[in-house]
């Protein structure tokens, strides 16, 4: 129970982190982008490649990666953020543009997504790939609880990245817009707000931390081409969970979701763990509509 708990958090962390781009997009772009999981795949590829190239350096104490796979993330978190806003340069904001519907952008971002999938699949196939192939020894942080190095790491990378991002939607003056756009994007852009500005740094942090889930995720314990589309349910049923819009929301989703999929473990064959994000989207969407955070409309 206890170690089904702890796994719980660990996944929480990650999806966590891709469900706020989700949210973003759900409330500021006001349309569910399902290619945002393509995102977590790319992340993960472009840190794979400079790996490749650079090495995942000498392991740092119990860890199995050096400062070079962190490098590599960051780098890997900018270049998905680009990618993210040059897709929508391409895709959406034509069809934004040309007034299009919801239900168009959703269609559109179907078709990214197996684009940006395939692409994936032509370069690197359909193989499994390692960050590094150093084995770790499970250290024991409390009575039956074991736990990898590399993942209490990735955790608090994941909460830090978390408590950046609240510090900056709460006190810096472009966190400020980004929220009054979530608002009212016609109000907003009458007090002068640069819409365009917001949208473009929207997609850029959506990317970005779709990146470091994607990393996240290929280094416990492998990459391959459907990670992304792997956790897209989890993600959206994270982020309706919290309440679209809302950063806490979206965290505090994340972390049920994980923990409603390993202590599922418990009670039912792993084969049915995915599941779990769909009955929990389906319950949510008749108890709750606007989710735990969210306001009634």
């Amino acid at each position: 129970m206890i170690q089904a708990l702890a796994d719980g958090i660990l996944t929480g962390a990650i999806i966590a982190l891709g469900a706020i781009g989700v949210t973003f997009t759900l409330e500021i772009m006001r349309f569910a982008n399902f290619a945002h999981s393509e995102l977590l795949t790319w992340g993960a590829y472009i840190a794979l490649i400079i790996v490749t190239f650079a090495g995942p350096g000498t392991p740092t104490g119990p860890l199995s990666f050096g400062w070079q796979l962190l490098a590599a993330a960051l780098i890997a978190a900018v270049l998905t953020g680009l990618a993210a806003w040059a897709v929508d340069t391409l895709v959406f904001r034509r069809l934004r543009r040309r007034g299009a519907l919801p239900l168009t952008m959703v269609f559109a971002a179907f078709g990214a997504a197996l684009v940006m999938r395939h692409l994936i699949v032509l370069v690197f196939g359909h193989e499994s790939r390692y960050y590094t192939r150093e084995l770790q020894i499970a250290v024991e942080l409390l009575p039956g609880v074991r736990v990898l190095p590399d993942q209490i790491f990735i955790l608090g990378l994941a909460l830090a990245a978390m408590i950046t991002l609240h510090a900056f939607l709460a006190w810096s003056r472009t966190g400020i817009a980004m929220r009054a756009m979530a608002e009212s994007p016609a109000l907003a852009q009458v007090c002068g707000i640069e819409v365009d500005a917001v949208v473009r740094l929207t997609w850029i942090i959506s990317g970005a931390l779709a990146a470091f889930a994607g990393v996240f995720t290929g280094l416990t314990p492998q990459l391959h081409p459907e990670i992304g589309f792997n956790l897209l349910l989890s993600l959206f049923a994270a982020a309706i969970l919290g309440g679209t819009g809302s950063l806490a929301g979206a965290v505090t989703g994340g972390f049920l979701v994980g923990l409603a999929e390993n202590l599922s473990l418990l009670v039912i064959s792993p084969g049915y763990k995915g599941a779990m994000p769909f009955l929990l989207l389906l319950a949510i969407l008749i108890l709750r509509p606007q989710g735990l955070f969210g306001a009634r409309s």
